[in-house]
């Protein structure tokens, strides 16, 4: 008796966009991941910032051997022209936007499946999140999996991580995304050009879901070798009572700072 083929996944409607940046071992991680899961995507759009060329020579190669779309830039012009070169790529209903230091859990395609049904079915949902460093802190229930995402202007809800409705961590998008929400600002920070499209993502009425497991779907990987590009302070989780101190009173800057870039926000 022969041994059980193991099934496959093509999600034909989705076309996976990758922002790679002189980190060509972590993309090759990523697509052999996703090749190892035996899940296949109608298309594969890889868009590299101007990457050294000792990187851009093992582009060329993973390209033959991946088959995707590789978009180029001369130099290197930062997050926000690097995404939007490559939405502009895209030619499927759905996006799946990772960026290259992203590797798919066993269990992506226990959740992927769902999260297509519900943009199939739910025309107001705009975006799915599949990971985070901390939970959005205010959610309301959609369904077994999945959260959607309450933003409230209020400053009652003081938890400054609201804002982050968008977040340019493994999401699930509409393709035209840009027509609701505009195009990412360029020439800026990688941090600040995020948080530029969690205002926009809110003012223009985004409706997003958070997954409940959010470590079930993807895991972040950096190596000595090719460190993140996107330095964090990591004071959140210090235990110094000083260091305490100084983040509530941050916090709360922040909290009624944004609010305020918030009400002046304009596309």
């Amino acid at each position: 008796m022969g041994m059980k083929e193991k099934k496959t996944y093509h999600y034909d409607n989705v076309e996976l966009l990758v922002t790679h940046f002189n980190r060509s071992n972590s993309l090759e991680r990523l697509l052999k991941a996703f090749k190892s899961l035996r899940t296949t995507f109608g298309n594969i759009v890889v868009s590299d910032d101007g990457s050294r060329l000792e990187h851009m020579a093992e582009l060329k190669k993973l390209q033959n051997e991946y088959d995707f779309n590789l978009v180029m830039a001369r130099n290197n012009k930062g997050l926000g022209n690097n995404i939007n070169k490559g939405q502009d790529e895209i030619a499927k209903p759905y996006t799946l936007y990772v960026q290259e230091d992203f590797v798919p859990e066993p269990g992506f395609n226990d959740n992927f499946p769902r999260a297509l049904e519900i943009m199939d079915t739910d025309e107001s949902v705009d975006l799915i999140r599949f990971y985070a460093y901390f939970k959005y802190p205010y959610l309301k229930k959609y369904g077994p999996k999945y959260s959607e995402m309450v933003f409230s202007k209020s400053l009652l809800k003081h938890d400054h991580l609201k804002f982050y409705v968008y977040s340019d961590h493994p999401h699930l998008r509409r393709s035209t995304f840009f027509e609701k929400f505009d195009r990412y600002k360029e020439g800026l920070s990688g941090d600040v050009t995020e948080f530029d499209m969690c205002l926009s993502f809110i003012k223009n009425g985004g409706k997003g879901l958070f997954i409940k497991d959010f470590k079930a779907m993807f895991e972040q990987v950096n190596t000595s070798s090719e460190p993140s590009t996107m330095e964090r302070g990591s004071w959140k989780n210090s235990k110094n009572v000083f260091i305490k101190a100084l983040r509530a009173v941050y916090v709360k800057f922040r909290l009624i700072k944004n609010t305020i870039q918030l009400i002046r926000y304009k596309d």
